[in-house]
């Protein structure tokens, strides 16, 4: 079955089963596809399954739907093109060989829930480790705000903290460590702001999105 295997900034976010004849994308909360974040129109982009094609078309969206650095009206996609929508990159995947093929490259690859609107700024946002690794198991330790003393396992290969249309960032777990990276808005690790290279964590380090603080705490 296809596949999109949506990314920000290198990091994977999700991977979305093509399973409907059509499966729309866009900001507005009613779509398939929901991408918070105020780059992408409300109905941005809408994907088309035929028989074993898939075609995407853009919905007149304010800022363009792009396949391999083109923008595009409507197009047949083909396999590993790269749409890209806003700061998002999507990778279209024809079947599901090519998938377990990136997960032995060692890629991040998080599957949604089966049915429903599928945000991609939603806490958490995870799936079980690929291979065994040797990084401890780690939690991030709400420090402030209303979750104060609220922790979040970090025991999956994804996890999304922070507020969508504020601040959200993505901790991804490696084969020897967790490194965070922004997706959506500023990130200060240890009182410093983030780039938008991923950075690795300590045990200790505060986070801070959107004026809550969290600590990476490894247990």
């Amino acid at each position: 079955m296809p596949k999109l295997i949506v990314s920000i900034d290198g990091v994977v976010i999700k991977e979305v089963t093509l399973a409907k004849d059509r499966t729309t994308l866009g900001r507005r909360p009613y779509n398939d596809i929901v991408v918070d974040n105020l780059a992408i129109s409300g109905e941005h982009a809408v994907l088309h399954l035929i028989g074993g094609d898939v075609y995407l078309e853009d919905l007149n969206s304010t800022n363009g739907t792009y396949v391999n650095g083109r923008p595009i009206k409507k197009q047949a996609l083909e396999q590993n093109d790269i749409i890209e929508v806003g700061k998002y990159k999507i990778r279209y995947v024809a079947g599901s060989g090519s998938v377990d093929a990136a997960a032995a490259a060692g890629r991040a690859i998080v599957s949604p829930a089966p049915s429903g609107p599928i945000p991609l700024s939603s806490a958490p946002t995870v799936q079980a480790p690929l291979g065994g690794g040797t990084a401890g198991v780690a939690v991030i330790r709400v420090l402030s705000g209303s979750g104060a003393g609220r922790e979040l396992s970090l025991q999956k290969v994804v996890t999304t903290i922070g507020k969508p249309g504020v601040a959200v960032a993505a901790v991804t777990r490696r084969l020897h460590g967790y490194v965070v990276a922004p997706i959506d808005g500023g990130t200060a690790l240890n009182g410093e702001p983030l780039g938008s290279e991923a950075v690795a964590l300590q045990d200790g380090d505060v986070l801070e999105l959107g004026g809550t603080r969290m600590q990476f705490v490894v247990s």
